[in-house]
């Protein structure tokens, strides 16, 4: 029979109920693998993904954070299968089972995605995507090298944007398979041959997007060393934007499409005009400075200009002054002769110095004795100072062992009379102090 109290006792409410189904969820089950095929994709505008994972007979609800979501390196396409890792529990407030996705790898691939981070690992140790080692693009380069198949799309992208934005720059295609077994041989054939040459001053390295396997070539490990090493720059332009393989993180430049990588290669030629106008402008306006220069000093010049007539008054002139010197030179020639005789009578009458220098020599080295000596004295006295003052400084006393003992007021302590038992004292030694409570003491009587 039904009895209602019972009934009251058991029931719980619906968050009571949600909340015990959560923690079943996440202590008998936990955090396993699960795969499926994606459905219903969804990325919220705070980066978190929301999708459904299903198989041919169910499907369950599943959440990615953005924290976990941006570690993820592709972005998921709505129809393919993936593996999951994911912890199984449930959304209380709706009361929604859900999976709160950790990770995630494309189904059948697990093993390619391991190799992809060990060789990450690896390079990025020995210093290969190191930024301070990638080398400057060339802004206006007279000739690109594309390193893709002749049949892909990435190859007729990058033609038709060299065309539209840059059809003065010679393109250079070295062929080479960019799926395959033998792709990875391949490219780096072509990549070589591209160095080797020495025909160009920018280096593509592209192909259209698709999945892990199908760009797995330009994972190889020759390939990015061989990129790494090139004295050209190296763009790569690799799959679509959500697309990253190991030759992204070693090229010099990461280009999200083959697209961009054209674009990024060089300069449109609508900006070239415009640099060359530029360039023209200011050359113009150097030619006008050096013509407004050169009329200055001709016009200096012809100022400077005389006429024979003039040339000859100036001569005539300097001839007039060059007498009248000579007659003054004659002038003081008389007084020289009047001056020596002078000199030679003062001469005659000159007192003698030489004994006045000898007392003053005398009275020098005196005063420098005398000088040294008090110098020597006033050290003395100092360096006894200095003994009396260490004497004297505490800090000398406390290096001998001794201690200076202050209660919790500062006050030092000097007798036994001046504590009481459990009082906390402070201890100041050589080097450092001590922190301590007093347990026993000894008055002297």
């Amino acid at each position: 029979m039904y009895s209602s109290a019972n009934s009251s006792q058991n029931t719980l409410t619906v968050t009571q109920l949600n909340r015990q189904v959560a923690q079943l969820l996440d202590q008998h089950i936990g955090r396993v693998w699960v795969e499926g095929e994606i459905s219903n994709f969804t990325q919220a505008a705070s980066g978190h993904w929301y999708f459904t994972i299903k198989d041919e007979r169910a499907a369950v609800k599943a959440v990615m954070f953005r924290g976990r979501a941006v570690r993820v390196g592709f972005m998921p396409k709505t129809g393919e299968k993936y593996r999951f890792y994911a912890a199984v529990s449930m959304y209380e407030p709706r009361g929604d089972f859900q999976l709160q996705v950790d990770s995630m790898e494309r189904a059948g691939l697990g093993d390619l995605h391991a190799e992809f981070e060990r060789i990450k690992a690896k390079l990025n140790a020995e210093g290969l995507f190191d930024v301070g080692q990638r080398l400057p693009l060339i802004a206006t380069p007279k000739r690109i090298g594309v390193v893709t198949s002749l049949a892909a799309a990435a190859l007729r992208d990058v033609l038709t944007t060299m065309q539209r934005r840059a059809p003065h720059v010679e393109v250079y295609v070295y062929p080479a398979a960019v799926q395959g077994a033998d792709a990875a041989e391949q490219l780096c054939i072509a990549l070589g041959q591209a160095i080797a040459d020495q025909a160009v001053q920018t280096i593509l390295l592209v192909r259209g997007g698709g999945t892990l396997e199908d760009l797995w070539s330009f994972n190889d490990e020759r390939l990015a060393r061989l990129i790494h090493a090139s004295p050209i720059p190296v763009i790569s332009g690799v799959g679509h934007e959500t697309d990253f393989t190991i030759a992204d993180f070693v090229a010099d430049v990461r280009a999200p499409t083959p697209t961009a990588a054209a674009e990024l290669s060089c300069q449109s030629w609508q900006q070239s005009n415009a640099d060359l106008l530029g360039v023209l402008r200011r050359l113009a306006q150097a030619q006008a400075r050096i013509i407004d220069r050169a009329s200055l000093r001709l016009d200096h010049t012809a100022g400077r200009l005389q006429s024979p007539q003039q040339r000859l008054a100036h001569m005539r002139q300097q001839w007039q002054n060059t007498v009248q010197r000579l007659s003054r030179t004659l002038s003081v020639q008389s007084h020289q002769q009047q001056l020596q005789h002078v000199r030679h009578r003062l001469g005659r009458v000159r007192p003698q110095t030489q004994p006045a220098q000898q007392r003053l020599q005398a009275l020098q080295a005196r005063l420098l004795q005398s000088m040294q000596q008090q110098r020597h004295t006033q050290r003395h006295r100092l360096a006894q100072a200095q003994h009396t003052l260490q004497a004297l400084n505490p800090s000398a006393v406390l290096e001998r062992g001794y201690a200076i003992v202050r209660n919790q007021h500062g006050v030092i302590i000097k007798r036994s009379h001046d504590t009481h038992i459990d009082e906390s004292l402070d201890v100041q030694l050589a080097q450092g102090h001590l922190h301590v409570k007093l347990k026993q003491k000894h008055d002297l009587l």
